[in-house]
Formats: C-alpha cells, sequence, structure tokens
C-alpha cells in the first residue's frame, strides 16, 4: 500500500512538472530545434548516471531486433519537441498544451488500422468530441485567417501527431524496459537534432544569460532527466488508468501557469474546448484494457 502511495505521489509530482515546461522555455532565447537537442544531451547524461549508480545494465544483444524501432520512436521524439517548442512561441501554452494532447485521440484512431483493434461506439464517441474539442480552441473564425495562434496550435497538432507516433512504434518494442527505453530514444534524438541544428543556425549557448542558463539546465535535467525516472519508477506500481488519470495533471497545471502567473487569456469557448479533449479522452481510457 505504501508503494502504491509513494508511486502515485512520485507521478502526481512528475505530472505537475511537466506542465511547468512552457513557463521555462520561454525564458530560453534559442531556436526550438537547438532547445529540443540540449534538452536530449543533459537528461541523457542525468539518466546514464542514474542507471550506472542504481547499476542496470542495458543489454544490448537481446534488444538488437528493436534498434530500428528505438531509433524511429527517438527521431520522432525529437521532432515532437521541436514542434511543442514552437507551438510555445506563437500561442498560449494553454492553447499548445491542450492541442497537444489531441494525440491520444490519434492513437486511437490509428490502432485500428495497425494493430487490427476492433474501434468501439465508445472511442467513435471520443473521438468526435475530442475533434469538437479541438475545433473550439482553435476557434471557428480562426479558421482560414491565419495568425499566430492559430500556427502555434497547428504546431500543437503537429507535435501531437509524432507523439502519437511514438506511442504506437513503442507498442511494436517488447523487449527494451522503461527508463532504457527512453534512455536510447534520447540517444536517437541526438543523432538527428545535431545535423538538424547545424543546417538550421547552429547553436547559440553563449548568448544565454544567467536566467537563461538556469532555465536550460531546469529543462534538460529536471523536466526531462529527473520527471523521466520518477515517471517510469512510478508505472511499475500503478495501474494503467491510475497512471491515465494522474497524467491529466499535466495539463491542468499548464492552464494554471498560462492564465494565472502569465496571464495569458484562455476564452470559455477554448476552455469548454479543453474539457472535452481531456474530458473524453479520459473517459476513453478509464476501464479500457
Amino acid at each position: 500500500m505504501k508503494k502504491r502511495l509513494n508511486a502515485k505521489a512520485m507521478l502526481s509530482i512528475s505530472m505537475a512538472v511537466f506542465g511547468t515546461l512552457g513557463l521555462f522555455t520561454r525564458k530560453i532565447p534559442v531556436s526550438s530545434g537547438e532547445l529540443a537537442l540540449y534538452r536530449a544531451v543533459l537528461a541523457s547524461v542525468l539518466i546514464i548516471l542514474y542507471l550506472a549508480v542504481s547499476k542496470q545494465r542495458i543489454d544490448f544483444r537481446r534488444i538488437k531486433r528493436e534498434i530500428p524501432l528505438l531509433l524511429a520512436s527517438g527521431i520522432a521524439m525529437g521532432i515532437n519537441w521541436i514542434l511543442l517548442f514552437q507551438a510555445y512561441k506563437y500561442t498560449t501554452i494553454s492553447a499548445a498544451t491542450l492541442s497537444y494532447y489531441f494525440a491520444p485521440v490519434i492513437v486511437t484512431v490509428v490502432c485500428p488500422f495497425l494493430f487490427h483493434e476492433k474501434l468501439t461506439g465508445k472511442q467513435a464517441v471520443c473521438f468526435c468530441m475530442s475533434t469538437v474539442g479541438l475545433i473550439l480552441i482553435i476557434g471557428v473564425d480562426s479558421i482560414g485567417q491565419g495568425g499566430n495562434d492559430l500556427r502555434g496550435i497547428l504546431f500543437g497538432l503537429g507535435a501531437a501527431a509524432f507523439y502519437a507516433a511514438v506511442i504506437l512504434l513503442n507498442k511494436f518494442i517488447k523487449n527494451v524496459a522503461g527508463i532504457h527505453r527512453t534512455l536510447l530514444q534520447f540517444f536517437a534524438a541526438v543523432i538527428i537534432l545535431i545535423p538538424y541544428v547545424a543546417c538550421t543556425g547552429g547553436m547559440h549557448l553563449k548568448e544565454l544569460d544567467g536566467t537563461g542558463w538556469g532555465c536550460l539546465l531546469t529543462v534538460g535535467l529536471i523536466h526531462t532527466g529527473v520527471t523521466y525516472c520518477m515517471y517510469f519508477s512510478a508505472l511499475k506500481e500503478l495501474t494503467g488508468q491510475e497512471a491515465a488519470i494522474l497524467s491529466y495533471i499535466d495539463p491542468l497545471m499548464a492552464v494554471v501557469v498560462s492564465v494565472v502567473l502569465l496571464g495569458e487569456s484562455m476564452t470559455f469557448q477554448q476552455l469548454l474546448g479543453g474539457v472535452l479533449i481531456l474530458g473524453f479522452t479520459l473517459w476513453n481510457e478509464k476501464n479500457a484494457k
């Protein structure tokens, strides 16, 4: 019982920390690709230290057949980060995060085609209502008119699509444990992000001031390294439903940060859209096998 309570606390804390990501990325004056690269490198170093201290080793002979899938999912993760950071730059943190949480809906729709799973009536309802929620967040009047908010929401949707790709690719990976899988995916992200950054302006670490360095280290070490270790440690002790419910602390925290701390506007229509996306996605995951 105590283990489960500790696991719930760890997962809740990690989700709350994830929800403050946008607040810190706003203070780091580098490109989205460069930020994604630093995040992957810093988190990789911290996880390597964690594995060394806990004396965990990766059995590469056992997982060699799944390395291409790990590379593909790592590349998708890197692109996902770039698009999410771009979303934060163009729209409010709440709108970007709520758009990003359309990822489970994408997974629900794609799974019947990839895994021959039956799309139930409940899942169809959840997809339709979540889509209505997304339209409310975007705003019917904004569709076709462009603007930074729409651009940011589209970046958030792009990030959701690549996060959905990460989730789907991970379904094919059977022999790699959680934290080992994440480390290898970070390595793959670094491999793809280095040439991307080199071709899109290079590195600008010299331009960071004290605040920028502090936020960068926080994003890489705390938001990614520490929280991922906490996240995977907690998952081992919790059911899928418990983890799904607690994961919604992330977008709720993001909304609080956006509206309360940053003073960003959020209309009733957008709030209703967020409730539809999160509510119907949670209902879809509840009691799911």
